[in-house]
């Protein structure tokens, strides 16, 4: 009951914030971090404005259940490409392509090497948000929509061989100062999810799965085209019976590196 009314007030309070890249979840620990580094650049060129890009690459490592070193191990390796449009001055899609390489680990003590020991994910994903704003405030409900297809190493069918997934998400961008280069943001995502394990030739039920409550601070200098940000995330797993891992989380955006010229 105390969780159910956690989430529906983190909810309600909760922007796709293209500056700040969120960790992914890493399965079961005490605690993880997750270090990433960004380009985003504006797409002036083409003729319908509005358009962005945006490429990241990041690495997340983790503690195991019994300990509380989010260094201890390997968790994963994300390169990311997304494309965004904001074709209305409220409303924004994206569409994207990821590629993650996961280490997977046993659930039961000594939490060794799982068989196989690595996972890879083909993702593709869209979004589409609603864009609410003030001076200070911003407030951007986003629904989000991903098709997951997983591999071994040696790009055999894993157990867990496709997932459909949904991700409604809701963040609050509050500045600081009235140049925007101080902000603190807060968000709550719920996932419900969908998959098809290896010899039933159809997916399961389509249910919810877990819950990612974020609090960043982040900062971007006048005179350099850097955002900085760094964060909390608490990944809440499970319904009735549940976990809950701590990520420590920094990333660097570098915004519009290369001058397009205009048609």
């Amino acid at each position: 009951m105390k969780f159910n009314l956690l989430a529906i007030l983190l909810f309600f309070i909760g922007e796709l914030l293209l500056a700040q890249i969120s960790p992914p979840g890493l399965g079961r620990a005490n605690t993880a971090n997750w270090l990433a580094f960004g380009i985003r650049q504006e797409l002036d060129t083409i003729r319908d404005k509005g358009w962005q890009s945006m490429t990241y690459i990041g690495m997340g490592r983790k503690s195991n259940p019994d300990n509380q070193n989010p260094l201890y191990k390997p968790g994963i390796f994300v390169l990311n490409q997304e494309f965004y449009h904001q074709f209305h001055h409220n409303w924004q899609y994206s569409l994207a392509l990821s590629y993650r390489r996961q280490n997977e680990y046993l659930d039961t003590p000594p939490y060794k090497d799982n068989t196989p020991n690595m996972q890879q994910e083909f993702r593709l994903y869209g979004r589409f948000s609603y864009i609410l704003k003030s001076p200070r405030v911003k407030l951007v409900p986003t629904l989000r929509q991903d098709f997951r297809k997983y591999y071994t190493t040696n790009f055999k069918n894993t157990n867990e061989i496709f997932q459909v997934r949904s991700r409604l998400r809701l963040q609050v961008t509050i500045n600081l100062d009235r140049k925007k280069s101080h902000r603190i943001i807060a968000s709550s995502e719920q996932l419900f999810s969908s998959t098809e394990l290896s010899g039933s030739n159809k997916l399961g039920n389509f249910n919810y799965k877990e819950s990612r409550f974020l609090l960043y601070y982040s900062y971007s200098p006048q005179t350099i085209p850097l955002i900085v940000n760094i964060g909390y995330m608490n990944n809440l797993v499970g319904q009735q019976k549940f976990y809950d891992v701590h990520y420590l989380a920094f990333d660097i955006m570098l915004e519009n590196p290369f001058k397009l010229k205009q048609r």
